[in-house]
């Protein structure tokens, strides 16, 4: 049986066939899961994840006072009384409590030396010292793990900061209760200047020994500081690390005296942070 071979160039047509078909196929196979990565990007966030991150931020913000007027309650005492120390705020019955203390050489305790209760008022804290110290080998305990977890993955930073513990509650740890969010941003160090951005969130395992994710949550840190000589009815910023507020970007709205709404713009959406803390989608962009 004679074998008839097909030209060389007819063979290298095929084969040029082959490869541009596909080569084809490929793109047109990128350019589907990049049309449908960018309609996932598209879908507004719902009511119930907006209203999930108000919240956070509201309880942020709320640590956030407590620690302050805490602390400066204690320099006020002695500014040399809880130097070296961990503060620690936790939320029971209406009421903050800010808690100072250190961890053993094994952190196996937490061992608390002042603790500044909430009264009637935000601002009005009752101090006691606890001599000896009083051992924590709960909440207080595993929220200094989880701070000192994150500082050290944080590392140095070039300016003060500010660290909040606060329980995962809601959707994010309903299938993992007792997980911990840390908080790291910038700390306000001049009077109605306040900062934004730098600012990271840690999920850190119940026991506060181990990180399971990190988010970044804004890049550059911002001064923001009133315009002389006009009246701001608003706050901007742009966002470029997501699609959606931060934690923090309530709490930069709540921090401030008076509370200023925040307008933010991602890729795809305009957002406003009001005055309360509760965002709401002003714009989707086409």
């Amino acid at each position: 049986m004679k074998t008839v071979s097909a030209p060389f160039w007819e063979f290298a047509a095929s084969k040029n066939v082959w490869r541009n078909t596909a080569s084809i196929l490929s793109v047109l196979t990128f350019l589907t899961l990049l049309a449908a990565r960018a309609s996932a990007q598209l879908i507004a966030p719902s009511s119930a994840e907006l209203q999930a991150i108000t919240e956070r931020g509201r309880a942020l913000a709320e640590y956030d006072q407590a620690a302050w007027h805490a602390t400066d309650a204690m320099q006020t005492a002695n500014p040399k009384t809880v130097e070296g120390q961990h503060y620690i705020a936790k939320k029971e019955n209406e009421r903050w409590t800010v808690v100072f203390g250190a961890l053993n050489a094994d952190k196996s305790k937490f061992f608390i030396s002042y603790e500044a209760e909430q009264l009637a008022k935000p601002k009005e804290l009752r101090v006691t010292k606890d001599e000896p110290a009083k051992e924590e080998t709960t909440f207080y305990l595993f929220a200094a793990r989880a701070l000192e977890t994150a500082l050290a993955d944080f590392g140095r930073a070039n300016r003060p900061y500010n660290g909040a513990v606060l329980p995962v509650t809601g959707r994010d740890g309903k299938d993992q209760p007792g997980l911990l969010y840390v908080y790291l941003y910038p700390a306000q160090t001049k009077a109605g200047i306040y900062p934004l951005g730098g600012d990271v969130r840690y999920l850190v395992s119940a026991d506060g020994l181990k990180i399971l994710n990190k988010r970044q949550m804004h890049k550059t840190v911002l001064d923001v500081a009133p315009v002389k000589g006009k009246k701001m009815v608003a706050g901007y910023h742009a966002h470029v690390l997501s699609d959606i507020p931060e934690d923090t970007d309530v709490l930069h709205v709540l921090q401030q005296d008076p509370p200023l709404p925040e307008v933010i713009t991602t890729q795809h959406f305009v957002y406003e942070v009001g005055s309360d803390g509760t965002i709401r989608i002003r714009k989707q962009k086409k």
